[in-house]
Formats: structure tokens, sequence, C-alpha cells
């Protein structure tokens, strides 16, 4: 059966410029079926929305390793309800904040931003592919395409 493919939004937020881990993530994605449209690096939150809206995204997952990712989320979900992308999942991961902290306090935060899923630095793809399996209820690829039996 062929479906088409969920559209992700992904990018780097802010002044950030580190672009390895996003480039990781964007092949990750593809190779799992997703269709990624990848903003780069230092991408507002308004270039989230708008390609969001573009796209017709089905989810916008936002990288951030520089620190700063909670000052530049802030208002990113009431933006993005307000823009008529009510309830897209919001998923955030990478180094979020300055300084060492308790990571459960850093994700209570930003899930109170409105983020769905939060994820600390050195998180393996696979967890946002499975995650995102999950948010947009999604069969496995093993689910959609089943083995012939032995």
């Amino acid at each position: 059966m062929n479906r088409p493919k969920k559209k992700i939004v992904l990018g780097v937020i802010g002044s950030d410029v580190h672009a390895v881990g996003n480039r990781i993530l964007a092949y990750a994605l593809e190779q799992a079926g997703f269709e990624v449209i990848n903003l780069g690096v230092m991408v507002s939150q308004e270039e989230f929305i708008a390609a969001a809206i573009e796209t017709a995204a089905d989810a916008i997952l936002v990288s951030s390793l520089y620190g700063h990712g909670e000052l530049d989320c802030r208002g990113l979900r009431a933006r993005c309800d307000e823009a008529g992308l009510d309830g897209i999942p919001l998923l955030i991961g990478g180094n979020l904040v300055v300084g060492k902290q308790a990571f459960p306090d850093v994700a209570a935060r930003f899930k109170a931003m409105g983020f769905d899923r939060v994820y600390p630095p050195g998180t393996a793809p696979e967890t946002a592919i499975a995650a995102l399996h999950d948010i947009l209820r999604m069969e496995s690829p093993d689910d959609e395409y089943p083995h012939d039996p032995d």
C-alpha cells in the first residue's frame, strides 16, 4: 500500500549554526520514509511556521545546541496556533539551556511551553522517529509492509 509521506519541517532555531546533527536527523527521517523540509540553521520561529503552512506539514522538529533554545522557543506554540497550525506536533532536542540543569526540569519547562516531546543531547534519531510514528498514528514499516509467512 503506497501512502503519502508525512511531512516534517526540521531546523535549528535562533542564532544556532550547529549543522551536523541537523543533517544526520534529516537523513534518518528521509530513510524512515518522511518527507523532510530541512530549513537548515539559524531559523526563526516565523520561518518554521511559514514552512509548515506552505507545505501542510504534519510536525515541526526543532533543534538547538548552543544553549539558548529556551529563549528562542518561547511563544512558538501560541504563534503556531495563531497561524492556523493548532496542535501541530512540536518536538525539540539538543542542548536546550545554558549550564548544567537536570533534564527532567528542562523537559518540564519545554512541555509547559507547548512542546509534545523534548529530548536531551545525544538522543538517537530513531527515538524521534518512533515518537513521530506514535504522535502521527503511523504504522511502522513492518506493519505497513507485512512479511510473507515462512
